[in-house]
């Protein structure tokens, strides 16, 4: 598969509480306007950067239909990759956000890749595996069933008595534990019938533990499955690091990065201490820095 640079921000819950101070309520009619309006002007910024040279052909944007769904069809009729999330915004067991007419949803803006984010650790209670995993597979059947593609992002989490074995140290779990932990995460996956084809990663800090993952995910004949790395919000030093590890590492493709990129041209924007412009150049500019980074890596 051919580089993969995503855009993402498919955010709702998480945007309507920490970027609106919407918390607990549905957001009213105005504030739905202001929510889309920013939705709209990350993707101004992704068309800006494509005009500044970022490669058309790699670019993709991660929206979702609730505050996206303009977005969603402009970026469909210029040719730009659209990925589009599944999920139920803000839930610890993945659930349906259109419940059984997920399958609608999708045929309606016939995204090229259907997303979800999956919380899944190791130690997770049986019962919960359970379920997360045959509501999983059931959405990869669909989709392969009608020729799409699967996009899965894993996130693992750390539970109190993982974060114990390194003192409570956030960094340490990242760097010493977590890959195990996806390791084994990806695995059971697996064994659960989830097939995605590209799985969204949340950065590794050494190149062997990305060499694995890749490794794993393509292991028995999963030869076309390849991975992007998230960024998770983090600071720009960490996204480069991310970034530097995975490129060039077979079966990785790009990236999917969402916060670090629009952050501070949105709340800028929002705040009334950029101009419109001024943000969609900030966001322009962070994300081809994060294609330059990959490419310049691999």
């Amino acid at each position: 598969m051919a580089n993969l640079y995503i855009l993402a921000f498919d955010h709702r819950g998480s945007f309507l509480s920490k970027m609106f101070g919407i918390v607990g309520r549905p957001p009213t009619d105005e504030e739905h306007t202001r929510i889309s309006d920013a939705k709209y002007l990350i993707w101004e910024g992704v068309q800006r950067a494509i005009e500044e040279g970022a490669p058309r052909d790699a670019v993709g944007v991660l929206v979702d239909e609730q505050f996206g769904a303009q977005v969603a069809k402009e970026a469909k009729a210029a040719g730009v990759k659209l990925a589009m999330p599944v999920e139920k915004s803000g839930q610890k067991i993945f659930d349906f956000e259109y419940g059984d007419q997920f399958g609608d949803h999708i045929e309606a803006f016939d995204p090229d890749f259907s997303k979800v984010l999956v919380r899944w650790n190791p130690e997770d209670p049986a019962e919960v595996k359970n379920v997360q995993g045959a509501r999983l597979k059931r959405l990869g059947d669909w989709l392969h069933e009608h020729g799409r593609t699967y996009l899965f992002e894993l996130l693992v989490p750390a539970s109190d008595h993982q974060l114990s074995l390194v003192g409570g140290d956030s960094r340490a779990y990242d760097t010493e534990v977590r890959p195990y932990l996806m390791l084994q995460a990806i695995d059971e996956l697996q064994q659960a019938g989830v097939e995605p084809d590209i799985w969204k990663i949340e950065g590794l800090d050494r190149r062997r533990s990305c060499e694995l993952v890749a490794g794993l995910a393509r292991r028995e004949g999963r030869d076309h499955v390849t991975a992007v790395v998230l960024g998770r919000g983090a600071d720009d030093a960490a996204v480069d690091h991310w970034l530097t590890e995975a490129a060039g590492v077979d079966g990785y493709v790009g990236f999917a990065i969402g916060r670090t990129i629009w952050w501070n041209g949105v709340e800028g924007f929002k705040d009334g201490t950029m101009e419109r412009d001024e943000a969609i150049s900030l966001i322009a500019a962070n994300y081809r820095h994060f294609i330059d980074v990959y490419e310049q890596g691999a």
